[in-house]
């Protein structure tokens, strides 16, 4: 550690928050949250000879760190998670590959949904959260939510008697699939980062139960008001406060190299997958902010089946830029294409059947991860180090896409067995 590095910790806070160790180009290397800041990244310069070989690789990588303070544990675990997500740090990698990941689901589409934790989430129409690498960890948070935000673990537990849960108030009672929906709904906006709009919304709601002389109700909002501010105010990956797109450098420099006049906050990618042209499916994944955005991935099985990838990746966007889809989805910022010209070409001579706004269209090509871009009748192709932030990025929504739709095709033809 230099001198510099030095006199910076010696300012770290002795609060909750997450750290970014960064190596000499600026590249943030590891990202890990600590209920206490100063005496957590600390450690990682004392008794260097003890430690493993793979942290002592990244003590030797590390040139500058930066920090965000959070209110809690909590905060920390959930930032955690997103800036992992949306960073992929290289010693995140090498020093968890050894763990399963968590990650919690809630199936809100189902009439009594529950919320359970899995190591490998599926693509089942539910929700997928994480992922949160420290099991004990999230799991505490959780049962720690489930008091301001009763629900279910299991499923069909409506159906039972009432049980020491309900008792204390961790399960809900006596109410509708959509009332218990409306509580779901609260808990998936806090993990967002939503804490502010939450407590404006208990306000109120506690104020009319006192108008309406729902004292007992009144009461229990009162009580899970309290609950929330001893959090204080949540630093989340969604907060305006926190979230400054333009310096994130993959998307500040994919928004100069497109020449957008802003960095795209939400990018679709595209995929197609089938065996020698049966079972045909297409994918589409959102990254929002630069983070994979489960809940609004839509897959498209292909009409007439066909062993021509062109045709397949046409009737996809076709599909997606339909003033129903428009509609209900909204419009991306940018579109990635996996595959080189002919799919590009494909796509973009779909989205032109259209009158929408020019929405860059760009190609990735797997062989030598080329980027494509169409300018005028010719393309341009771009080559740029693997090592590159936007390439990282792009190549982690190609991933997605890829896997999203071989996970669709695989449904469909165990099906059919």
């Amino acid at each position: 550690m230099d001198a510099k590095l030095s006199i910076k910790l010696r300012t770290l806070p002795a609060n909750p928050g997450v750290y970014f160790h960064k190596d000499k180009s600026g590249q943030i290397i590891y990202i890990g949250k600590a209920a206490v800041l100063k005496n957590r990244v600390r450690q990682y310069f004392q008794n260097i000879d003890a430690k493993d070989v793979k942290t002592r690789a990244l003590v030797a990588d590390i040139y500058d760190t930066d920090w965000v303070e959070t209110d809690s544990e909590i905060d920390a675990l959930f930032l955690e998670a997103e800036m992992v997500k949306r960073y992929m740090p290289k010693y995140n990698i090498l020093l968890r590959d050894d763990k399963s990941s968590t990650f919690v689901r809630i199936d809100i589409k189902n009439d009594w949904p529950y919320v359970s934790f899995t190591r490998n989430p599926a693509d089942d129409g539910a929700e997928y959260f994480g992922p949160y690498f420290n099991s004990y960890a999230v799991k505490k948070a959780f049962r720690y939510l489930r008091s301001i935000f009763p629900y279910f673990t299991k499923p069909n537990q409506q159906n039972l008697k009432p049980d020491l849960d309900s008792h204390l108030g961790l399960s809900p009672i006596d109410v509708t699939s959509a009332e218990y929906k409306i509580i779901l709904r609260k808990l998936i906006s806090y993990i967002k980062g939503n804490k502010k709009s939450i407590i404006k919304d208990l306000e109120k709601d506690m104020k009319k139960a006192a108008r309406n002389q729902s004292f007992e109700l009144a009461a229990n909002l009162r009580n899970k008001l309290n609950n929330l501010r001893e959090l204080n105010r949540r630093i989340m990956f969604g907060d305006k406060e926190f979230l400054d797109i333009s310096k994130d450098l993959a998307l500040k420099e994919l928004a100069e190299l497109l020449g957008l006049e802003e960095a795209p906050t939400r990018i679709e990618g595209y995929d197609i997958s089938h065996l020698s042209g049966t079972n045909v499916v297409g994918s589409m994944v959102v990254f929002t902010n630069g983070v994979s955005d489960r809940a609004q991935y839509r897959k498209f099985k292909i009409r007439v089946d066909k062993n021509d990838d062109f045709y397949n990746m046409n009737e996809v966007i076709t599909r997606r830029f339909s003033d129903k889809n428009v509609k209900s989805w909204g419009l991306p910022d940018l579109v990635l294409i996996d595959g080189g010209k002919g799919q590009l070409d494909a796509a973009l001579k779909a989205f032109s059947q259209y009158e929408i706004k020019n929405i860059p269209f760009i190609g990735l090509a797997k062989r030598e991860e080329e980027i494509i871009i169409k300018n005028g009748d010719d393309y341009k192709i771009i080559n740029l180090p693997n090592s590159t932030h936007i390439i990282k990025l792009l190549q982690r929504i190609r991933d997605e896409s890829h896997r999203f739709a071989i996970s669709y095709h695989l449904l469909l033809r165990n099906k059919i067995k």
